[in-house]
């Protein structure tokens, strides 16, 4: 209880222990680094005062001694250019191919200089030689360190974004699937009491098409409360003729849509059987009629076409409302994305996820132009 009630203090005290330890981890390695630096370069100071002693021998024709050597022969690792008054070059752990370009050793001697201040070599007070040296392996990896630890940092970080929001979004659905259900469980009580209403109306003398109409609408309710139920559950596929399960819901739809819409059907006359749940089919077709009426604010053509295809059959839905932008085709189908001033922006996702996560399907926006309208096309296999 005492952590429910501070989870969002305890979330940012642990954000800040993660940035302090993150912050000192990178502090450290920063002092290494510099400290190994620093002990690189006194290698090298000890490497030219060897070099120094080397070219005093050498003008004395005396012995050098063997320390003098051993520490010239040590270096094995860093890289180094040495150039004299003349202006000759000799190098050391460089690779020899490439040490045979001029302008590639000139150009290292540049890079050497801006990582590491150049040691003279100084001998009775004139400057011999000129020692260019860079960074040894281990101080390179030293100092790609701290990167490397960023990355792993921000790839965690990711790890555990994308973690929090799937359970978020779980939670959420979980949420509103039990939401659904509740609904359905709600409708179904004054549901069974209009049915009930029906038929007592029935043995009255009432117009036969005013509850032939009432029961369309009873129907139509049952069907959307078995919608309800479904949502959090996998719905059950069964064969059936596509063309007679669109012609149903766009009839139903155009006898309650405005007298100012020219509604529009070009259909096969053959059956095409087709795996399929007809309640979330028909939930698919209202959304996109309903979309397409409100591009149109409730005036203009509307067309519904079956096209079959070897493998496939397509339905469009087409309007001459507003159209839609290009950068809009796949936006519209996320939750929450709406071009109206009103709405959930829930009707296409959940399109999408009925046609594409049930019905192994494809739904997309096939063509759009702006003033003249969009279609809509569901591709679902034979």
């Amino acid at each position: 209880m005492l952590f429910t009630k501070h989870k969002s203090l305890i979330r940012w005290i642990i954000i800040g222990i993660s940035f302090v330890i993150i912050s000192l981890i990178l502090w450290n390695t920063f002092m290494f680094f510099q400290s190994f630096k620093a002990e690189e370069r006194i290698k090298m100071q000890i490497w030219s005062a060897a070099q120094r002693d080397l070219i005093k021998s050498t003008n004395l024709e005396g012995d050098i001694g063997e320390l003098p050597l051993q520490i010239l022969q040590s270096n094995t690792t860093t890289p180094m250019i040495m150039v004299d008054l003349n202006g000759n070059i000799e190098h050391n752990n460089l690779d020899e191919k490439k040490a045979k370009n001029t302008a590639y050793v000139k150009d290292l001697i540049l890079e050497f200089e801006k990582e590491n201040q150049p040691i003279e070599i100084i001998y009775d007070g004139q400057v011999l030689d000129t020692l260019y040296y860079g960074n040894s392996p281990l101080l390179n990896k030293l100092k790609y360190y701290p990167i490397a630890f960023l990355l792993i940092i921000v790839l965690f970080a990711g790890l555990v974004y994308v973690f929090y929001r799937s359970t978020k979004i779980a939670t959420q659905n979980k949420l509103w699937s039990g939401m659904a259900k509740e609904t359905a469980h709600q409708i179904g009580t004054p549901l069974s009491s209009l049915i009930g209403w029906t038929e007592i109306l029935k043995t009255e003398a009432v117009n036969p098409d005013y509850i032939k109409e009432i029961e369309k609408d009873i129907a139509r309710l049952e069907t959307i409360t078995e919608r309800f139920s479904k949502i959090g559950s996998v719905p059950t596929l069964q064969e059936t003729d596509i063309v007679k399960a669109t012609v149903e819901s766009y009839d139903y739809l155009k006898s309650r849509s405005s007298k100012l819409i020219d509604f529009s059907i070009d259909i096969p006359d053959y059956d095409i059987p087709v795996q399929l749940n007809p309640q979330l089919y028909s939930w698919t077709i209202e959304n996109l009629v309903k979309n397409a009426i409100d591009a149109m604010k409730g005036k203009g053509q509307l067309s519904v076409k079956i096209t079959p295809h070897d493998q496939d059959v397509r339905i469009l839905v087409s309007d001459t409302g507003k159209g839609l932008y290009k950068n809009q085709y796949t936006r519209i189908f996320e939750p929450g994305f709406t071009t109206k001033k009103r709405g959930w922006g829930l009707g296409l996702s959940l399109a999408k996820r009925i046609i594409e996560d049930f019905h192994d399907g494809k739904i997309k926006v096939l063509h759009s132009e702006i003033g003249k309208g969009t279609t809509m096309q569901i591709t679902l296999k034979r």
